[in-house]
């Protein structure tokens, strides 16, 4: 294929690395998400994410990418693929994950007097 649409024809790889470049030298190395940081050594596991999924849209200033590792950018494209199958309410850049609150080990003290 060279197709855009699938992101593997020459030119939107030139592109995609045009602004990845930008990006890089914009921000700093850490994932907007799990602020988890890059050094030279794991550069290619952190990746440019289009805030409004339109990868034509590449300002200069950066204001529609955001630098996220590589787990954080599948969780977020993930979000909008579970949303088309199932129709949940998803907004862009929402998370509506709850920590957990269960505690394994609250009764520990007293099972060990046991």
């Amino acid at each position: 294929m060279s197709s855009d649409f699938y992101g593997s024809s020459a030119a939107y790889a030139r592109q995609e690395s045009g602004y990845r470049e930008k990006a890089l030298k914009l921000y700093p190395w850490v994932c907007g998400n799990c602020a988890r940081e890059f050094v030279y050594s794991n550069l290619r596991e952190l990746t440019v994410h289009h805030k409004d999924h339109d990868h034509t849209n590449n300002p200069n200033d950066g204001s529609n990418w955001e630098l996220l590792c590589l787990f954080c950018h599948d969780h977020e494209h993930s979000k909008y693929t579970e949303h088309d199958q199932y129709g949940s309410e998803i907004k862009a850049g929402e998370d509506d994950h709850q920590g957990a609150t269960h505690n394994p080990f609250a009764a520990l003290k007293s099972m060990m007097k046991k």
